[in-house]
């Protein structure tokens, strides 16, 4: 980060200040950096579902959100469901856009970078031989996911550049969706 950076106080919305020091905090004691995120899931009827996230451990204590948060899911009447949310794969679409946006806005503003306007739209193909285990060789979850980003900003074709690479690059959710990770699923009788 640049000294000119530093000097301003807000880029993006982003308290570059703050951000700064929080960079610099982690950098000296890595351990706060280390953040653990959950949510309590409970099952209603069909595919109707709902996520509430209430806390979430970071810089090495228990934090809680404002409020809680209910996340609704469901699935369309075509697939049996009642439409009361989007499904759990549109939630996955979500988590990606929200993730590869926020993580470009931060570190543009890191940079200095200023942008005026981002949208994003997501497609991805899922084929319901895999869910429904007709086929053994195709996979239960998206076969590809393509995301378009427009960025209103005022850079050079080379800072555009890499504008949209930020995203990408440091985004957990894309890092997780594209490198894999591990899931372990655990039963408990109630």
């Amino acid at each position: 980060m640049t000294t000119e950076t530093m000097q301003v106080k807000k880029v993006n919305g982003v308290d570059v200040a703050a951000l700064i020091s929080t960079i610099k905090a982690v950098q000296a004691t890595p351990e706060i950096g280390k953040f653990s995120f959950r949510l309590q899931n409970q099952w209603a009827d069909c595919g109707n579902n709902q996520s509430t996230v209430k806390d979430f451990y970071g810089a090495g204590q228990d934090i809680p959100h404002a409020k809680p948060f209910r996340l609704q899911a469901d699935e369309p009447a075509i697939l049996l469901g009642t439409d009361l949310g989007a499904n759990p794969v549109e939630h996955l679409l979500h988590a990606l856009a929200a993730c590869v946006t926020s993580s470009m806005v931060y570190h543009a503003a890191a940079r200095g970078i200023v942008i005026e306007a981002v949208e994003s739209s997501l497609e991805g193909q899922i084929d319901l031989r895999g869910f429904l285990g007709l086929d053994p060789s195709v996979r239960n979850g998206y076969q590809d996911i393509r995301m378009t980003l427009r960025i209103r900003a005022d850079v050079t074709d080379e800072q555009f550049q890499e504008l949209c690479a930020l995203g990408p690059q440091f985004s957990p959710v894309f890092d997780s969706l594209t490198k894999g990770v591990p899931v372990t699923v655990t039963g408990e009788r109630m």
